[in-house]
C-alpha cells in the first residue's frame, strides 16, 4: 500500500501545534505496519535544513511559479519537498508573518500542496506512484479537489485536525488555482462566497477521518460544526466520516528514558517523579514542598482551550494550597492575566509565556495534575503524555478527552479504572468542583498511587492508530 501524507508541520524539524506531532510519528508507525509512506511537504527553510540531502525529482512551472520538486529522508521517512524560495523562504511561521498577520498568498502556497500531491498521484514521479492522497488539515485540503478534476488517480482521505481553521479564500482565485469552474458551489469547496479549502477537503475526500471518535461525532452538530455540520452530518450517514484516536510516540514520551528529565522514573517505582517536582519547584521560585498538589498547563492561551474558566477558578486553586505552573502563548489578556497571577501568588504559580520543549518534559514529569479544560478538544495530546507520566489529567469531557480519561468516581476507583478527573460543562463551579475532588483524593495518598499506576499503564501507541489506518486504506483501494 503506497501511501502519501500531504502536510505542513512535521516534529520535530516544524512546529506549531499537535499536527507536527501526529506527521512525526504516523509515518514511521504505518511503516513499521508494512507500508509504503511518504511525506509532501511545502519547503519551508526548516524543513530543507532538517532533511539534509535530497535528490532532484522534477522541475515544473506551475500557477504559482516555477517549483523544484526534491526527495529526501528524514528518520527513516521519505520526504517530498516544494522547493520553491518566492513562496516558503519567509521569516515568522509557516502560516504568518512576525507580526501574526497572514502571509496574502496563502491561498496560492497551500493550493501548491493539493496540486502537487495530485501530480504524485498522477505519475510526476516515474519511480513511485501513491495509491492513497493522505491530506491533513485544511493546508493540504485542496488535494481532494484536485484528484476530484482529474478523475481520482488515486483514492483520497482527509483529516480533520481542528475544525476551526478552514483556510478561506476569495472566490477570485479559483481560476488562477486551475480548478474547474463548477467546483464553486455549495455541493463544492464554496463556502458563504468564498474557497474553503477545509470544505474541499471534506467534500471531495473518499473518507474523512477525525482524531477522536468523539470529535467526530461532535463534528456533525451545530456547536462544534463551525458551519460544516450538516456536510458532516450526510458525510458520517453515506459511512464517510470515522474518528481514530491519535496516539502518543513512547519514544519521545516515557518517564523511565526521557533524557530531559532531571530523574527517570516508572509506575512502581516513583521517587523519581518526587525529584523532578522539587527541582521544578525550586527553578520556578515555587515553595519546595511534595505535600502541595503541583497543577500544570502546557498549551495555547486561549477561550477555546478553557484557560479563561481555569483563570477564574485560579484563586480556589491557590486557597486550598495547591500550585501552577503554566507554559503557552496566545490571547494576551490570558497571558497577561496569568502573569498578574504570578505575580499576585509568586510562591505558588508560575508562568512562562512562549513554548519550549524541554520545560514541557519537565513540566509535565513533574506536576501532579495537568489541566486540559478545553471548550471542545479534537484529540488533544497532553492528557495523553500526562497519562504516561503519572500526571493525571483534568479534562472537560469532550473530544478526545473524553475517550482518553476516565473520572475517578466512587464506581471507576472503586473498579481501578479510573485515571483522572473529567468535568461535563464549561462552567466556572464545574471546574472548582473537579479541583476539589482531586485535592480530595489527593488527601488519600494511597489511592493517588493506584490511580497514578493505572493512568501510567495505559496504551496510547501509534501502533493501534496505524493499524486502524491501513485497514480503512484497504477497504478504500
Amino acid at each position: 500500500m503506497r501511501v502519501l501524507h500531504a502536510c505542513s508541520e512535521l516534529y520535530p524539524l516544524l512546529k506549531t501545534g499537535g499536527l507536527a506531532d501526529v506527521l512525526g510519528a504516523l509515518p514511521a508507525a504505518q511503516i513499521a505496519t508494512g507500508a509504503d509512506v511518504r511525506l509532501l511537504m511545502p519547503g519551508f527553510p526548516a524543513l530543507l535544513k532538517g532533511v539534509g540531502k535530497t535528490s532532484l525529482v522534477t522541475e515544473q512551472e506551475t500557477f504559482a511559479g516555477k517549483i523544484t520538486l526534491r526527495y529526501g529522508t528524514y528518520n527513516n521517512v521519505g520526504i517530498y519537498l516544494i522547493d520553491a524560495p518566492h513562496l516558503y523562504d519567509r521569516p515568522g511561521s509557516p502560516y504568518h508573518d512576525g507580526a501574526q498577520h497572514e502571509y496574502a498568498d496563502n491561498y496560492k502556497r497551500f493550493a501548491l500542496l493539493g496540486w502537487v500531491a495530485c501530480e504524485l498521484a498522477c505519475g510526476i514521479d516515474f519511480y513511485w506512484q501513491p495509491e492513497i492522497v493522505h491530506a491533513h488539515d485544511w493546508h493540504a485540503g485542496l488535494a481532494g479537489a484536485y484528484l476530484a478534476a482529474r478523475g481520482y488517480p488515486a483514492r483520497s482521505v482527509f483529516t480533520v485536525h481542528n475544525l476551526a481553521y478552514q483556510g478561506q479564500f476569495s472566490a477570485r482565485h479559483l481560476y488562477e488555482l486551475q480548478l474547474p469552474s463548477h467546483f464553486m458551489q455549495p455541493d463544492g469547496l464554496e463556502f458563504y462566497g468564498q474557497i474553503s479549502y477545509l470544505k474541499a477537503g471534506l467534500y471531495y475526500a473518499d473518507m474523512i477521518t477525525a482524531v477522536s471518535p468523539t470529535y467526530a461525532k461532535e463534528i456533525t452538530r451545530s456547536e462544534y460544526g463551525f458551519g460544516m455540520e450538516n456536510l458532516l452530518e450526510q458525510r458520517q450517514h453515506h459511512g464517510k466520516l470515522t474518528g481514530i484516536l491519535n496516539g502518543v510516540d513512547y519514544q519521545i514520551w516515557n518517564p523511565l528514558t526521557d533524557s530531559l528529565l532531571p530523574e527517570s522514573y516508572h509506575a512502581r517505582k516513583m521517587t523519581g517523579k518526587a525529584t523532578c517536582k522539587a527541582v521544578l519547584q525550586h527553578q520556578h521560585g515555587l515553595t519546595v514542598t511534595p505535600d502541595a498538589p503541583l497543577f500544570s498547563v502546557v498549551s495555547r492561551l486561549s477561550s477555546q482551550k478553557g484557560l479563561d474558566l481555569l483563570l477564574a477558578s485560579l484563586p480556589k486553586l491557590v486557597a486550598l494550597g495547591g500550585q501552577l505552573i503554566l507554559l503557552g502563548s496566545g490571547d494576551a489578556y490570558l497571558q497577561d492575566a496569568y502573569l498578574d497571577m504570578a505575580k499576585q501568588y509568586p510562591k505558588q504559580v508560575a508562568v512562562h509565556i512562549g513554548y519550549d520543549e524541554s520545560l514541557a518534559h519537565n513540566i509535565i514529569g513533574a506536576a501532579d495534575v495537568i489541566l486540559v479544560p478545553s471548550r471542545f478538544e479534537p484529540c488533544g495530546l497532553t492528557q495523553l503524555y500526562g497519562l504516561k507520566y503519572g500526571t493525571l489529567p483534568l479534562v472537560r469531557c469532550t473530544g478526545g478527552l473524553a475517550d482518553t480519561v476516565i473520572d475517578c468516581s466512587l464506581e471507576n476507583l472503586a473498579d481501578k479504572l479510573a485515571t483522572g478527573f473529567v468535568f461535563r460543562d464549561s462552567q466556572v463551579n464545574e471546574l472548582n468542583d473537579a479541583i476539589r475532588r482531586v485535592f480530595a483524593l489527593w488527601a488519600e495518598p494511597v489511592k493517588w498511587r493506584r490511580v497514578q499506576r493505572q493512568a501510567m499503564t495505559m496504551d496510547f501507541s501509534w501502533d493501534i492508530a496505524a493499524a486502524k489506518y491501513l485497514t480503512m486504506y484497504q477497504h478504500l483501494s
